[in-house]
């Protein structure tokens, strides 16, 4: 068997919508897939048996971060990334690219790469597209991105289009560097940039083909553009990306996204929305948000969803949630994250059952009306 390959399996009739299958050597992904986010080598909250109980077949963990806390070459005497977290799944790198968009005081942008002051000490970190590259095969994560240049909606034409030269030129420096030093136990893809420009998309994507990347991955976009500008965008990049090769929507993932993304024929999303609102006191359920704050809930003794087979919703009532959140107990964000992380999969599972069985424009015409 390959280290790494991927197959279509089923396309659906009306729509983009695929079911595939990516083969890595840490396991098989089946996409769609949602990746939840372990920023620092942790889903905050969730063990990896948690994960694993869930059904979560491929983590997210950022480079940027465990680069500076607690620094690659620890994580690299642990034996790797997967060792180093106890995790023995696929695991998907990105590169420190969406930092330059969120971190955007603390660092200053070169045609060589980007210099980063840390949030931690204020230390000084020059992060080129070789280093980012570098720092991955350290890591040993199975999927890496490049470093690239993510940019705001409100940037302007010229600033759009310094970033897409950028990214271009530091993409092609990163295939260098990944030919020349990695194994063939990881791949990389190339990001697609462009912000709100068609014409631009569609230059980043001829040149990125050019480099023959293993999978694309579609960047800078829930940056503030609105979602009619980002369903565009993702319908263009339906009848352009390689067919043959997967396709990643970064930083994406409420379910009202993540249908528009399945509809348009991406294959993998990654968000820490589910972990972060969790964290807040909001529960994700099939009938929409459930904000534990409000007041309605303190006397509620039923379960949060009726529907929903997790732990959470099997053994606790909204009352009982909402006295933890507003006692500020460590159990609530970690029941919370538990339910919000078993829904999301749930959700994915059933994107693909309706994708097998031929109804997934039933399905999400259901869900957003809320009469599943």
């Amino acid at each position: 068997m390959k280290q790494f390959s991927f197959k279509v399996i089923k396309e659906d009739k009306d729509t983009c919508a695929r079911l595939g299958e990516l083969v890595t050597p840490h396991g098989v992904i089946h996409t769609p897939v949602f990746m939840p986010v372990g920023t620092q080598a942790t889903v905050k909250t969730m063990t990896g048996q948690d994960l694993e109980i869930l059904g979560v077949e491929i983590i997210l963990c950022n480079t940027f971060h465990l680069y500076l806390r607690p620094g690659i070459e620890l994580i690299e005497k642990a034996g790797g990334l997967h060792s180093f977290m106890n995790w023995h799944h696929p695991i998907l790198t990105d590169s420190g690219g969406y930092q330059i968009f969120s971190l955007s005081q603390l660092r200053e942008v070169k045609e060589e790469g980007v210099c980063f002051y840390s949030h931690l000490d204020g230390g000084e970190h020059l992060l080129t597209p070789k280093k980012v590259i570098q720092l991955q095969i350290q890591l040993g994560s199975d999927i890496i991105m490049p470093l690239d240049e993510c940019i705001g909606a409100q940037a302007s034409t010229e600033e759009t289009e310094a970033a897409l030269r950028r990214t271009l030129n530091w993409a092609g420096e990163s295939v260098e560097y990944f030919k020349t030093f990695a194994q063939d136990k990881q791949v990389l893809f190339g990001i697609i940039q462009g912000g709100k420009s068609i014409y631009l998309r569609k230059r980043a994507l001829e040149e990125m083909k050019k480099l023959n990347f293993f999978g694309y991955a579609i960047g800078g976009l829930s940056v503030g553009e609105g979602k009619e500008i980002m369903y565009s965008i993702l319908k263009f990049l339906s009848g352009e990306l390689p067919a043959d090769t997967p396709r990643y929507l970064m930083g994406v993932g409420t379910p009202e996204d993540i249908l528009a993304g399945v509809e348009n024929g991406v294959d993998m999303f990654d968000c820490v929305y589910p972990t972060r609102v969790a964290r807040t006191g909001t529960l994700i359920t099939w009938k929409g948000k459930i904000n534990l704050k409000n007041k309605e809930y303190a006397y509620n003794f039923s379960p949060p969803d009726p529907n929903c087979s997790c732990y959470c919703c099997r053994h606790h009532s909204l009352a009982y949630l909402r006295h933890l959140l507003l006692a500020d107990e460590i159990l609530a964000p970690r029941l919370l994250t538990y339910h919000n992380l078993f829904f999301m999969l749930e959700f994915m599972a059933e994107i693909k059952r309706a994708i097998k069985k031929g109804n997934f424009l039933e399905f999400k015409n259901k869900f957003l009306s809320n009469k599943l």
